[in-house]
């Protein structure tokens, strides 16, 4: 079995629009930095990308549980492409207030929170369930591929050029996806309610499935509804909350030592700015491959060796910067861990793909987004104070030790999944 041409059409816009991710990772913070010379300014836009996610996730999944895909996916990136236009103006007319860059990228945060939550729905009605590995994998390689490396690229290039560049390049690749998403058939993106789903009988003892056979909150309940049901069906399954919270500790452990990162490679390995971003770029590269190879490793019923060999690989190979302080040492890190990263990311797209009902898919996905995100910023101001009290070194000591508690949380799941 193959993937056929209408998940290729949908990666391809999903692709275009992670680009555009991508470029704005680089552009708001290059941007903010030419406009002011406040670190706390500079540091409020940088929030601003990653806040809608704690304060707009959850609601966002219950609109991917309620409302056609097609139609969330279109109206996302349209709506991304009009904020972009005010900042285009904006610049165009000569250097915008700093709190409008910060509003244009939390707008774009909050879009963005929709239309990833449900472009994680539909992946499902794309390809049958023997395919999920192999889509999850191209998905993520896609991600990395345009969010970690090529995006980046492109919006410090293009604002070396023109400040404004970057922006209208994000415009642009937004309005091919869009164009490629109302080209895909309206009954393969229709609410996720509409699509039978398999259900094991033995995996719902104990689930607690509060919104019963037709989801209220797909038809009349209120949004709030829909988000309180989500959550209570996502901590009556056992698996998928061990997921979560095994998923929550490699964030912490992850963003801890990532937070001092480049204190580490500016004083131990003597980098600049050119060779941090090089290194970065190297370590994209694992996170390639590993997202390649995440459906050989995992096959169909080896997702809990897989997470906890990519928990290993993740979390507690970090602490070699200890022994081994050197560049080389350094690139082997950065390398192992994407590759871990990518092989975790894999496992638990398709654990959520084959053990979620679709009519909850959305707010499945949108509550481990939203848990994730908090557990980054959590890892990460606790990774940057340990370091202030501790030293550069103990940030990867935290790290390897919340990923030896996360080793031993996947142990303790279960992760028989239904292959059919």
């Amino acid at each position: 079995m193959t993937l056929d041409g209408r998940f290729w059409r949908f990666w391809t816009a999903t692709l275009l629009a992670n680009l555009g991710d991508g470029i704005g990772m680089a552009a708001f913070p290059l941007l903010a930095a030419s406009l002011t010379g406040d670190p706390l300014a500079v540091a409020a836009v940088a929030a601003a990308t990653s806040v809608p996610w704690l304060v707009t996730g959850l609601f966002a999944g219950s609109l991917a549980d309620r409302h056609h895909a097609r139609t969330l996916l279109v109206l996302a990136d349209l709506t991304r492409i009009a904020v972009l236009g005010v900042l285009i103006v904006a610049l165009a007319l000569g250097q915008p207030p700093i709190l409008l860059v910060a509003v244009v990228a939390f707008a774009l945060g909050v879009s963005e929170t929709v239309r990833d939550t449900t472009a994680s729905t539909v992946v499902p009605r794309l390809v049958p369930t023997q395919l999920l590995e192999r889509a999850n994998g191209r998905m993520v390689a896609g991600e990395v591929v345009t969010n970690s490396f090529a995006g980046p690229l492109v919006g410090g290039v293009l604002f070396a050029v023109g400040a404004a560049l970057p922006f209208v390049a994000n415009s642009a690749v937004l309005v091919f996806a869009v164009l490629l998403v109302v080209g895909l058939p309206v009954g393969l993106l229709g609410r996720s309610s509409e699509k039978p789903e398999h259900v094991d009988p033995a995996d719902q003892v104990g689930r607690g499935d509060p919104a019963g056979p037709t989801d209220r909150a797909g038809t009349n309940a209120d949004a709030g509804r829909g988000i309180l049901d989500g959550l209570r069906w996502l901590a009556g399954h056992r698996t998928l909350r061990v997921l979560l919270l095994v998923g929550a500790l490699v964030t912490i452990a992850d963003g801890g030592w990532y937070a001092i990162f480049v204190l580490f490679s500016e004083q131990r390995l003597g980098l600049g700015p050119s060779g941090f971003g090089g290194l970065l770029a190297f370590g994209a590269l694992g996170g390639l491959l590993g997202a390649w190879l995440a459906e050989r490793i995992i096959g169909v019923d080896r997702h809990g060796p897989a997470l906890l060999g990519s928990i290993v690989f993740t979390a507690l190979t970090p602490v070699l910067l200890l022994v081994a302080p050197t560049l080389w040492a350094a690139g082997a890190v950065v390398v192992i861990t994407s590759a871990g990263f990518g092989v975790f990311d894999v496992a638990v797209a398709s654990l959520r793909h084959r053990l979620s009902p679709q009519r909850l898919l959305g707010r499945v996905v949108a509550a481990y987004r939203t848990a994730l995100h908090g557990a980054g910023a959590l890892g990460t101001l606790a990774g940057g104070g340990i370091a202030a009290a501790y030293g550069l070194g103990a940030p990867l000591i935290m790290s390897a030790v919340i990923g030896t508690i996360a080793c031993v949380l996947c142990t303790r799941g279960t992760w028989t999944v239904p292959v059919s």
